[in-house]
Protein backbone atom coordinates (compact mmCIF):
# COMPACT_ATOMS: atom_id res chain seq x y z
CA UNK A 1 0.00 0.00 0.00
CA UNK A 2 1.27 3.57 -0.58
CA UNK A 3 2.39 6.39 1.83
CA UNK A 4 -0.59 9.01 2.53
CA UNK A 5 0.36 12.22 1.61
CA UNK A 6 -1.61 16.09 2.41
CA UNK A 7 -1.52 18.32 -0.17
CA UNK A 8 -3.38 21.35 1.53
CA UNK A 9 -6.38 20.07 3.58
CA UNK A 10 -6.73 16.66 1.48
CA UNK A 11 -5.08 13.44 2.02
CA UNK A 12 -4.60 10.86 -0.59
CA UNK A 13 -3.05 7.90 -0.72
CA UNK A 14 -2.95 4.45 1.19
CA UNK A 15 -6.37 2.97 -0.32
CA UNK A 16 -8.04 6.44 -0.04
CA UNK A 17 -10.86 7.70 -2.47
CA UNK A 18 -9.04 8.84 -5.31
CA UNK A 19 -7.56 12.30 -5.64
CA UNK A 20 -8.75 14.23 -8.50
CA UNK A 21 -5.98 16.47 -10.63
CA UNK A 22 -8.05 18.74 -13.01
CA UNK A 23 -7.96 22.03 -14.80
CA UNK A 24 -7.18 23.23 -18.25
CA UNK A 25 -3.83 22.55 -19.73
CA UNK A 26 -2.50 25.97 -19.69
CA UNK A 27 -3.88 29.08 -18.09
CA UNK A 28 -5.89 31.33 -20.49
CA UNK A 29 -8.38 34.02 -19.47
CA UNK A 30 -9.28 34.14 -15.72
CA UNK A 31 -13.25 33.31 -16.94
CA UNK A 32 -11.89 29.93 -18.13
CA UNK A 33 -9.65 29.61 -15.13
CA UNK A 34 -12.96 30.56 -12.82
CA UNK A 35 -15.04 28.71 -14.26
CA UNK A 36 -13.55 25.70 -14.71
CA UNK A 37 -12.30 25.66 -11.38
CA UNK A 38 -16.04 26.80 -9.61
CA UNK A 39 -17.57 24.03 -11.71
CA UNK A 40 -15.04 20.98 -10.89
CA UNK A 41 -15.08 22.01 -7.37
CA UNK A 42 -19.32 21.40 -7.30
CA UNK A 43 -18.68 18.42 -9.66
CA UNK A 44 -15.84 16.81 -7.47
CA UNK A 45 -17.86 17.74 -3.78
CA UNK A 46 -20.82 15.97 -5.56
CA UNK A 47 -18.91 12.94 -6.23
CA UNK A 48 -17.43 12.89 -3.13
CA UNK A 49 -13.92 12.94 -4.56
CA UNK A 50 -11.14 15.35 -3.34
CA UNK A 51 -9.84 17.84 -5.79
CA UNK A 52 -6.38 19.35 -6.87
CA UNK A 53 -6.83 22.31 -9.39
CA UNK A 54 -4.24 22.08 -11.90
CA UNK A 55 -3.31 24.77 -14.69
CA UNK A 56 0.17 25.65 -16.43
CA UNK A 57 1.32 29.30 -16.17
CA UNK A 58 3.56 27.89 -19.12
CA UNK A 59 3.97 25.51 -20.99
CA UNK A 60 7.78 25.06 -22.47
CA UNK A 61 7.78 22.27 -24.25
CA UNK A 62 5.03 23.20 -27.12
CA UNK A 63 5.50 21.30 -30.50
CA UNK A 64 5.80 24.65 -32.45
CA UNK A 65 7.55 28.23 -31.49
CA UNK A 66 3.99 30.06 -32.35
CA UNK A 67 2.29 27.83 -30.07
CA UNK A 68 0.80 29.74 -27.55
CA UNK A 69 2.47 28.60 -24.08
CA UNK A 70 0.32 30.70 -21.17
CA UNK A 71 0.52 34.16 -19.27
CA UNK A 72 4.07 33.33 -17.79
CA UNK A 73 5.33 32.82 -14.22
CA UNK A 74 4.33 36.11 -12.75
CA UNK A 75 0.54 36.40 -14.14
CA UNK A 76 0.27 32.98 -13.76
CA UNK A 77 0.76 32.43 -10.00
CA UNK A 78 -1.70 34.97 -9.34
CA UNK A 79 -4.41 33.45 -11.20
CA UNK A 80 -4.11 30.18 -9.18
CA UNK A 81 -3.46 31.86 -6.28
CA UNK A 82 -6.69 34.25 -6.72
CA UNK A 83 -9.02 30.50 -7.87
CA UNK A 84 -7.33 28.52 -4.83
CA UNK A 85 -8.95 31.67 -2.47
CA UNK A 86 -11.94 32.10 -4.33
CA UNK A 87 -13.11 28.39 -4.72
CA UNK A 88 -10.95 27.28 -1.21
CA UNK A 89 -9.24 24.58 -3.45
CA UNK A 90 -5.71 23.40 -3.46
CA UNK A 91 -3.41 24.50 -7.22
CA UNK A 92 -0.72 22.39 -8.81
CA UNK A 93 1.23 23.72 -12.00
CA UNK A 94 4.56 22.71 -13.71
CA UNK A 95 7.52 23.94 -12.62
CA UNK A 96 11.21 23.64 -15.30
CA UNK A 97 13.87 25.37 -13.65
CA UNK A 98 15.22 25.59 -10.34
CA UNK A 99 14.69 29.43 -10.30
CA UNK A 100 10.71 28.69 -11.34
CA UNK A 101 10.52 26.15 -8.08
CA UNK A 102 11.88 29.11 -5.76
CA UNK A 103 9.42 31.01 -6.85
CA UNK A 104 6.70 29.20 -7.32
CA UNK A 105 6.84 27.31 -3.92
CA UNK A 106 6.02 30.60 -2.42
CA UNK A 107 2.17 30.40 -4.18
CA UNK A 108 1.42 26.97 -5.31
CA UNK A 109 0.37 23.54 -2.80
CA UNK A 110 2.04 21.46 -4.82
CA UNK A 111 4.78 21.29 -7.50
CA UNK A 112 4.41 19.55 -10.44
CA UNK A 113 7.94 18.09 -12.25
CA UNK A 114 6.70 17.19 -16.95
CA UNK A 115 7.35 14.20 -17.73
CA UNK A 116 10.22 15.47 -20.49
CA UNK A 117 12.26 16.37 -17.29
CA UNK A 118 11.37 14.00 -15.06
CA UNK A 119 15.35 12.44 -15.02
CA UNK A 120 16.85 16.35 -14.51
CA UNK A 121 18.46 15.84 -11.31
CA UNK A 122 18.78 19.37 -10.25
CA UNK A 123 15.35 20.14 -10.59
CA UNK A 124 14.03 16.89 -8.56
CA UNK A 125 16.17 17.97 -5.60
CA UNK A 126 14.98 21.51 -5.77
CA UNK A 127 11.61 20.64 -5.89
CA UNK A 128 12.27 18.22 -3.22
CA UNK A 129 13.91 21.06 -1.08
CA UNK A 130 10.84 23.45 -0.55
CA UNK A 131 9.08 20.43 1.32
CA UNK A 132 5.76 20.58 -0.91
CA UNK A 133 4.53 17.81 -1.92
CA UNK A 134 5.40 17.31 -5.56
CA UNK A 135 4.28 15.16 -8.55
CA UNK A 136 6.66 13.60 -10.84
CA UNK A 137 5.07 12.81 -14.37
CA UNK A 138 6.67 9.89 -15.64
CA UNK A 139 8.43 10.06 -18.95
CA UNK A 140 7.09 8.83 -21.71
CA UNK A 141 10.73 7.05 -22.27
CA UNK A 142 10.82 5.36 -19.06
CA UNK A 143 9.87 1.94 -17.72
CA UNK A 144 7.83 1.96 -14.50
CA UNK A 145 10.86 0.29 -12.78
CA UNK A 146 12.78 3.40 -13.40
CA UNK A 147 10.25 5.56 -11.50
CA UNK A 148 12.60 4.03 -8.19
CA UNK A 149 15.72 6.01 -9.55
CA UNK A 150 13.53 9.08 -9.24
CA UNK A 151 12.16 8.55 -6.21
CA UNK A 152 16.04 7.77 -4.95
CA UNK A 153 17.20 11.19 -6.15
CA UNK A 154 13.57 12.74 -4.48
CA UNK A 155 14.12 11.82 -0.93
CA UNK A 156 17.61 11.71 -0.42
CA UNK A 157 16.56 15.20 1.07
CA UNK A 158 14.02 13.59 3.33
CA UNK A 159 11.29 14.95 1.85
CA UNK A 160 9.00 11.77 1.17
CA UNK A 161 5.99 13.88 -0.08
CA UNK A 162 6.50 12.37 -3.45
CA UNK A 163 3.78 10.91 -5.82
CA UNK A 164 4.31 9.52 -9.47
CA UNK A 165 1.92 10.22 -12.46
CA UNK A 166 2.03 7.51 -15.16
CA UNK A 167 0.89 9.29 -18.72
CA UNK A 168 1.64 6.36 -21.19
CA UNK A 169 4.42 5.20 -23.32
CA UNK A 170 5.70 5.81 -26.45
CA UNK A 171 4.80 3.39 -28.94
CA UNK A 172 6.15 4.03 -32.40
CA UNK A 173 5.72 7.82 -33.87
CA UNK A 174 2.92 10.01 -32.87
CA UNK A 175 1.57 7.69 -30.03
CA UNK A 176 1.04 6.51 -26.79
CA UNK A 177 -0.19 3.55 -25.34
CA UNK A 178 -0.82 2.42 -21.57
CA UNK A 179 0.41 -0.89 -20.00
CA UNK A 180 -2.18 -1.17 -17.10
CA UNK A 181 0.93 -3.33 -15.69
CA UNK A 182 2.87 -0.15 -14.80
CA UNK A 183 0.69 1.04 -11.98
CA UNK A 184 1.09 -1.74 -9.62
CA UNK A 185 4.58 -1.55 -10.56
CA UNK A 186 5.51 1.73 -9.63
CA UNK A 187 3.06 1.28 -6.83
CA UNK A 188 5.16 -0.99 -4.85
CA UNK A 189 7.71 1.52 -4.41
CA UNK A 190 5.15 2.77 -1.89
CA UNK A 191 4.36 6.24 -3.75
CA UNK A 192 0.74 7.25 -4.79
CA UNK A 193 0.42 6.96 -7.92
CA UNK A 194 -1.65 8.82 -10.41
CA UNK A 195 -3.14 7.85 -13.77
CA UNK A 196 -3.35 10.60 -16.25
CA UNK A 197 -6.46 10.24 -18.24
CA UNK A 198 -5.63 12.84 -20.81
CA UNK A 199 -2.05 13.17 -21.86
CA UNK A 200 -2.17 9.04 -22.22
CA UNK A 201 -4.74 9.52 -25.18
CA UNK A 202 -2.23 12.31 -26.87
CA UNK A 203 -0.70 11.51 -30.11
CA UNK A 204 2.15 13.63 -29.71
CA UNK A 205 2.99 16.15 -32.89
CA UNK A 206 0.36 14.20 -34.39
CA UNK A 207 -0.75 17.40 -36.36
CA UNK A 208 2.61 18.00 -37.51
CA UNK A 209 2.89 21.92 -35.44
CA UNK A 210 0.75 20.72 -32.57
CA UNK A 211 -0.22 17.04 -30.58
CA UNK A 212 -3.65 15.68 -31.54
CA UNK A 213 -5.86 13.47 -29.35
CA UNK A 214 -8.46 11.09 -29.09
CA UNK A 215 -10.91 12.19 -26.79
CA UNK A 216 -13.28 9.15 -26.80
CA UNK A 217 -10.95 7.32 -25.25
CA UNK A 218 -10.15 9.18 -22.11
CA UNK A 219 -13.17 7.44 -20.13
CA UNK A 220 -13.05 3.97 -20.53
CA UNK A 221 -9.00 4.54 -19.71
CA UNK A 222 -9.97 6.01 -16.60
CA UNK A 223 -12.41 3.61 -15.78
CA UNK A 224 -9.66 0.69 -16.19
CA UNK A 225 -7.21 2.89 -13.98
CA UNK A 226 -9.63 3.03 -11.17
CA UNK A 227 -10.42 -0.94 -11.60
CA UNK A 228 -6.85 -1.29 -10.94
CA UNK A 229 -6.43 0.96 -7.95
CA UNK A 230 -4.36 4.09 -8.64
CA UNK A 231 -4.43 6.81 -6.14
CA UNK A 232 -6.09 9.03 -8.47
CA UNK A 233 -6.50 10.56 -11.45
CA UNK A 234 -5.10 13.57 -13.28
CA UNK A 235 -7.20 14.98 -16.37
CA UNK A 236 -7.33 18.28 -18.49
CA UNK A 237 -10.94 19.87 -18.63
CA UNK A 238 -11.91 22.75 -20.58
CA UNK A 239 -15.24 23.84 -21.21
CA UNK A 240 -14.75 24.41 -24.59
CA UNK A 241 -11.61 22.07 -26.39
CA UNK A 242 -12.03 22.88 -29.59
CA UNK A 243 -11.49 25.94 -28.82
CA UNK A 244 -8.64 25.81 -25.99
CA UNK A 245 -4.85 27.26 -26.97
CA UNK A 246 -3.45 24.10 -25.90
CA UNK A 247 -4.39 20.20 -25.94
CA UNK A 248 -7.83 20.55 -27.30
CA UNK A 249 -8.04 17.08 -28.71
CA UNK A 250 -6.87 15.44 -25.68
CA UNK A 251 -9.40 17.36 -23.14
CA UNK A 252 -12.18 16.33 -21.43
CA UNK A 253 -15.14 18.64 -21.74
CA UNK A 254 -16.27 20.28 -18.43
CA UNK A 255 -19.92 18.92 -19.46
CA UNK A 256 -19.00 14.97 -19.42
CA UNK A 257 -16.79 15.33 -16.28
CA UNK A 258 -20.54 14.20 -13.55
CA UNK A 259 -21.14 11.17 -15.61
CA UNK A 260 -17.21 10.10 -15.70
CA UNK A 261 -16.59 11.26 -11.85
CA UNK A 262 -19.72 9.26 -10.74
CA UNK A 263 -18.62 6.23 -12.42
CA UNK A 264 -15.11 6.46 -11.47
CA UNK A 265 -16.28 6.77 -7.41
CA UNK A 266 -18.65 3.96 -7.75
CA UNK A 267 -15.96 1.44 -9.21
CA UNK A 268 -13.83 2.58 -6.52
CA UNK A 269 -16.39 1.31 -4.30
CA UNK A 270 -16.43 -2.07 -5.68
CA UNK A 271 -12.34 -2.62 -5.99
CA UNK A 272 -11.78 -0.23 -2.24
CA UNK A 273 -12.29 -4.07 0.00
CA UNK A 274 -9.54 -5.24 -2.31
CA UNK A 275 -6.84 -1.86 -1.75
CA UNK A 276 -7.64 -2.90 2.00
CA UNK A 277 -5.54 -5.67 1.92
Amino acid sequence: MTRQIKIGDIVFGGGRCPLIIAGPCVLESEDVVFHTAGQLKEICGQAGLPLVFKSSFDKANRSSIGSYRGPGIDKGLRILSDARNKFAIPVISDVHSVDEVRLASEVLDALQIPAFLCRQTDLILAASKTGKPVNVKKGQFLAPWDVKNIAEKFTTTGNFNLFITERGSSFGYNNLVVDFRALPIMSSFGFPVIFDVTHSVQLPGGLGDRSSGQREFAEPLARAATAVGVDGLFMEVHPDPEKALCDGPNMIRLHDVRKLLTTVKALYEIVKPGLDQ
